[in-house]
């Protein structure tokens, strides 16, 4: 894990040294932006993609397809104090074991979600970052012995760093739990880090997310490869994805993987508002 977010920071430090730094939006535009957004958008990204372990032997009952449908509604736009605005979030993640008899799904991860978002700007009023306050609830819908579900309070803060890159560090303070796994903090810790850099301009894009359990070591990497096959194809990508680590689902929450996928995604363009012009 070390070793591959050196790798990924020397990179975007590179990019980073030889890119010239763009304007970002000022206050008017920001507030101008945020009136013309679409009220349903996508919130995290929406992908199918297919793959199979690194760390074991290959067969059709361990490789699946995984998918992933996110949306942000808009409840109302900076019209609450401070200038914040309310959403209202939904995430479904799902497992499907599609190469095995019968082609069950293993789990399907819910995600609803309400929160306060503001934009923040510099002293010379141009945007800066994006904050979130957020109450989540994730669970599997499952009952007894299998049920996996807890709520949290999440914080989150979504800032440049130069033209090409964006950082996003989040935070929760989880407020309960099911009997039946209490050391889930152990695998998902109390927060996750995320860079996102732009290599080939509405070409090529990558990312690394990593989270730290409060248990050791264990924790995730996910990185994730974003190629654009069409110039006229908007937000619609190639996605290459590997996750090591814990807790991808939430009913193997204490279970190492090390899945390697591939896919098509329609890609996020919530953070669109902080990239330069």
């Amino acid at each position: 894990m070390k070793r591959i977010l050196f790798i990924f920071l020397v990179f975007t430090t590179f990019f980073n040294q030889t890119s010239t730094f763009g304007q970002h939006l000022t206050r008017d535009q920001v507030y101008d932006t945020i009136k013309e957004m679409p009220s349903f958008s996508n919130y995290y990204d929406n992908y199918f993609i297919s793959g199979a372990p690194t760390n074991k032997a290959i067969t059709k009952n361990n490789s699946d397809i995984k998918y992933q449908i996110s949306f942000k509604q808009f409840v109302t736009r900076a019209t609450l104090p401070l200038n914040s605005y309310l959403f209202l979030t939904y995430s479904q993640k799902a497992f499907w074991n599609v190469y095995s008899l019968s082609s069950p799904f293993e789990e399907i991860n819910f995600n609803p979600g309400f929160g306060l978002g503001k934009p923040v700007f510099n002293k010379k009023g141009q945007i800066f970052g994006l904050a979130e306050l957020k109450f989540e609830h994730e669970s599997n819908g499952r009952n007894s012995l299998d049920s996996r579900s807890w709520n949290r309070i999440t914080g989150a803060f979504h800032t440049p760093l130069g033209r090409r890159t964006i950082l996003t560090a989040k935070a929760w303070l989880p407020i309960a739990y099911t009997e039946n796994h209490s050391d889930l903090l152990d695998y998902v810790g109390l927060g996750e880090l995320k860079v996102e850099h732009t290599i080939l301009s509405n070409r090529l894009i990558a990312d690394i997310t990593i989270r730290k359990g409060l248990k050791d070591w264990k924790g995730a990497v996910s990185t994730k490869l974003f190629y654009k096959l069409f110039n006229n194809s908007g937000n619609q990508y190639l996605m290459l994805e590997w996750f090591a680590g814990y807790a991808e689902s939430l009913i193997d929450y204490n279970q190492y993987t090390s899945m390697v996928r591939l896919g098509y995604v329609i890609k996020s363009t919530d953070l669109n508002i902080l990239k330069s012009k």
